[in-house]
């Protein structure tokens, strides 16, 4: 999926791997019962009020703290189609492509975009639109082969189809 259009849902700075998903709640790996906890401490009801493709935008330091995979297996099972934020912690951020989360960083965007607003990504382009406002940024975009890692779903679906593909 390379557009993506939702709501945003927006954060602040440092937000670690424990407010994504907190540890009480990592008894599971099922992606649907870790999104029913994605951002519970930071907002107890996020996962009644996140539809299907809303977007999420944060701050500096997005995802920092332990190397869970489940942080951004609990946003994507939310239905959470896109990450934007000003920076990302590197393990996170390898995490997110490895799941196949798409992740953006773009300070600007991160900075102006409001909780609410209504925003469209293009990622093979880098292109994020506040239709809200009517502002346009620019993030860097993805290399094709990591693009499609995402648009596998993730980095094992990725190496499925391409073992599949050789055959």
């Amino acid at each position: 999926m390379a557009e993506m259009k939702g709501k945003a849902w927006k954060f602040g700075d440092d937000i670690d791997t424990d407010v994504i998903i907190p540890a009480r709640y990592l008894s599971t790996s099922e992606p649907e019962e870790l999104a029913k906890y994605c951002m519970v401490d930071a907002d107890p009801h996020f996962f009644n009020k996140v539809n299907k493709g809303d977007i999420m935008v944060a701050r500096k330091n997005f995802g920092c703290g332990s190397s869970r995979e489940h942080a951004p297996l609990s946003i994507k099972a939310a239905g959470v189609s896109c990450v934007i934020a000003d920076s990302f912690a590197r393990i996170f951020y390898r995490n997110s492509i490895n799941i196949g989360l798409p992740i953006l960083e773009c300070a600007d965007a991160a900075e102006k975009i409001s909780q609410g607003d209504t925003v469209f990504v293009d990622l093979k382009k880098g292109v994020i639109k506040n239709e809200t406002t009517g502002e346009t940024f620019y993030a860097s975009p993805f290399p094709e082969f990591m693009q499609e890692i995402i648009d596998a779903g993730g980095l094992i679906d990725y190496v499925k189809k391409k073992l599949i593909e050789e055959k």
